[in-house]
């Protein structure tokens, strides 16, 4: 196995076993390479890119990657800050903002609805990049209700539709587009220069080559979900960084930057608010966007019980779900909230430990593989913090290794 180098801040010697699992991995053909960020209790202890962004091509940490969902908490910041604001509350109708949005039984539907996905609006072709932000309102707008949906009191997650208005919402309270008022109040003031939600296309131009393709990992498969194995494993550039779909925002799924930059977030929210001095929400707002506001339910989208905070997943592994979708790992404590994005990153706080994770592969195989890699690298980084701690979210018996793939991608 050819020893795997990394671009930036990363000690391999502290890292041992996070070394082995991400060389195991790339090995095996599940990605060519990503970007991972570590910090605890403040500190920095990772800020680095690892493998390949291209074949022959060294993935460096200032290397732009899509985040897929683990976007949607950059909108939920965006709201809670307007919440501050006074210039909606969680529970208004959305109507009230945006009278439009009553159309097919929608009246009742309000903002924690749409931040806790409890809205109704699941299933829907927004028409994405191709229709335009106000094309793409209008459609969600027109949207029915789902059939025998009580808002609030059923569960389902919304890939694109409401993240679409609560970037409607914030444009209409603010005066200013989604993309210009999340670089302006989220990503200015956390030094992320490089990360956009919907970037200028004279920007993704000049980026080029720093934006780093996505594949999708291809091959044959054993009968069993834990390995991906055969011969002719392959990757295939599935064209999701292409310049439409970077350049017309997506408030739920199309931030685009280095993963560490999208960590310093995290940072924030761990700090109460703050960041490097200075003040991007208040430490209640923080405490009410971490909190538990959906509990219990099941997610008819994912079929598995998922809480949710405002905006964030807030870990859910006491629920037992054998296939539980966007988890923390098995040694996440109960606190943990954040989010992932689509077989490909994810990006959380773990308060308990006071540990802020961001990783992006850009690899993205079929979901239960996604989720046995992405489980079986946070348990090492746990564990080379010292952090794996025993109790009912630990796993019960050691996580087998994915099998080795013959031929790498």
């Amino acid at each position: 196995m050819t020893a795997l180098t990394f671009d930036g801040d990363f000690d391999r010697a502290r890292f041992a076993r996070t070394v082995a699992e991400l060389e195991a991995q790339v090995a095996s053909g599940l990605e060519l390479g990503g970007q991972l960020y570590l910090a605890l209790r403040g500190e920095v202890l990772a800020d680095a890119g690892f493998g390949e962004a291209r074949p022959g091509e060294p993935l460096r940490r200032d290397h732009l990657m899509l985040w897929m969902s683990s976007t949607k908490p950059v909108a939920a910041v965006a709201i809670c800050q307007l919440w501050e604001r006074s210039r909606l509350e969680l529970d208004d109708p959305v109507a009230r903002h945006i009278p439009e949005f009553a159309q097919g039984g929608k009246e009742s539907v309000t903002v924690r609805h749409l931040l806790t996905h409890t809205g109704g609006i699941r299933m829907l072709d927004t028409g994405w990049p191709a229709a335009g932000w106000d094309g793409i309102v209008a459609r969600v707008c027109a949207q029915r209700l789902e059939p025998r949906w009580q808002p609030g009191r059923r569960a389902g997650y919304h890939l694109a539709s409401s993240w679409f208005i609560l970037g409607e919402l914030v444009r209409r309270l603010d005066g200013r587009p989604f993309e210009s008022y999340v670089r302006q109040e989220i990503f200015e003031p956390l030094g992320a220069s490089d990360c956009w939600i919907g970037m200028p296309a004279e920007r993704y131009r000049t980026y080029g080559s720093r934006i780093a393709p996505m594949f999708d990992v291809a091959g044959p498969r054993p009968g069993t979900s834990a390995a991906v194995a055969g011969e002719g494993a392959r990757a295939v550039d599935n064209g999701s960084t292409a310049e439409d779909f970077l350049v017309v925002p997506s408030p739920g799924g199309n931030g685009c930057g280095p993963i560490g930059q999208l960590g310093r977030l995290y940072r924030m929210l761990l700090a109460g608010g703050t960041f490097e001095g200075r003040r991007l929400l208040r430490r209640e707002t923080v405490e009410a966007l971490a909190a538990r506001h959906r509990v219990g339910m099941i997610d008819a989208t994912f079929r598995a019980r998922l809480d949710w905070g405002l905006g964030v997943i807030v870990n859910s592994a006491h629920y037992g779900e054998p296939e539980m979708p966007y988890g923390y790992g098995p040694y996440a404590g109960p606190r943990t909230y954040g989010h992932s994005g689509s077989r490909s990153s994810t990006a959380f706080a773990d308060p308990d430990a006071g540990l802020v994770v961001a990783l992006a592969v850009n690899g993205m195989p079929p979901d239960d593989l996604h989720r046995r890699r992405f489980e079986l690298l946070t348990a090492a980084l746990y564990q080379d913090l010292g952090l794996a701690r025993p109790g009912p979210l630990a796993p019960r018996a050691p996580l087998a290794p994915l099998a080795p793939m013959p031929e790498a991608i």
